[in-house]
């Protein structure tokens, strides 16, 4: 007598960005099937079958699209403001139960340091705020079951200024009352692993660890750690800062994640930068 053998559950994962190569690994061990894409059809992620993906999607694409049991969608929006995931995939219907959009707190816009919620009505002021505002609202008006993770700054393993600190180019540009929000990208995995358990289409969750700081406060920190002067501190209006530096001290605010807590049950593992950049020394020192 034959014996019946459950399919694995299928996760498809477009862009195989900073988050997506964190929860690949997971979901793998969880026995999940697991599908990327990349620009290039190649990944370094072991175990996964990859998907070349640069603004037309191939037939086997569209198949995974179709019948994946979810979906997660990492993909910035195109230089005209569209999502390119949604230009190319958005007139298939998915059969997918969870589908996650990752976006941005730059919807928030500028809210001169205080607190931003859910609830409230984004505001961006900067082009790449409105394209994230744009592709929220596109993904969302598939009636799909989207669900969409704002996050804030991100960091980890690779993504931490001590390697900056270590060859002498580390500064910090300066600027009276700005902050930063900061989420490790772990507990960006474990809030998505909640919302797979609870699925509720159609929210919006902010992902951020709930203690935004100066970025002086944090290289300062993270230079302790290495036993490492933190660098120089330069002004806003020096020659030397690019716009595009200067742009990211253009909005301050302060990102709340109560909804997820409440809702999920979330509790990030980092609470605070000290942490998460504690935590990230100790990994990278294993790894070397």
């Amino acid at each position: 007598m034959s014996r019946h053998i459950n399919k694995p559950q299928s996760a498809l994962l477009l862009g195989a960005g900073y988050v997506a190569r964190a929860l690949a690994p997971q979901l793998i061990a969880k026995g999940w099937d697991v599908q990327v894409t990349t620009r290039s059809g190649e990944t370094a992620l072991a175990d996964v079958r990859c998907h070349k993906f640069n603004g037309a999607a191939s037939a086997g694409l569209q198949s995974a699209f179709v019948n994946a049991d979810i979906i997660i969608s990492s993909i910035p929006p195109g230089r005209d403001g569209s999502d390119p995931a949604l230009s190319e995939l958005g007139q298939l219907s998915p059969k997918a139960r969870w589908i996650g959009y990752l976006s941005a707190t730059s919807v928030y816009g500028h809210r001169n340091g205080q607190w931003a919620f859910e609830g409230e009505a984004p505001s961006p002021g900067l082009k790449r705020g409105i394209a994230r505002a744009d592709a929220e609202l596109a993904w969302i008006e598939t009636l799909w079951p989207v669900h969409i993770f704002r996050l804030a700054g991100i960091y980890g393993v690779g993504r931490a200024p001590f390697e900056k600190l270590r060859n002498g180019t580390a500064r910090t540009v300066i600027k009276d009352g700005h902050v930063v929000n900061r989420i490790h990208v772990a507990d960006i995995v474990s809030a998505i692993f909640l919302s797979l358990e609870r699925p509720s289409p159609q929210s919006i969750y902010n992902l951020a660890d709930g203690h935004p700081a100066p970025p002086q406060d944090v290289l300062d920190y993270a230079a302790g750690l290495l036993g490492l002067p933190p660098g120089p501190r330069v002004a806003l209006d020096d020659s030397s800062v690019s716009d595009m530096a200067r742009s990211f001290y253009a909005e301050t605010k302060r990102i709340s994640a109560d909804k997820a807590r409440q809702e999920l049950g979330w509790m990030p593992e980092y609470r605070t930068y000290r942490d998460g950049l504690a935590a990230i020394l100790r990994e990278e020192g294993r790894i070397s």
